[in-house]
């Protein structure tokens, strides 16, 4: 019997692209966020 193995390398790389693209964008979400909450900071101190 023969059994085809699997490429182990394409599921860990997938796995790095999903793990550091999602990082990547947490990061941008929150950078975003925090601009805009220094925003709506400084209107209110405004007046």
């Amino acid at each position: 019997m023969t059994y085809e193995a699997l490429d182990q390398s394409t599921f860990v790389a997938a796995a790095y692209v999903v793990g550091v693209g999602g990082t990547l964008a947490m990061i941008a979400w929150s950078w975003f966020s925090m601009r805009r909450a220094e925003d709506r900071r400084d209107r209110v101190k405004r007046g």
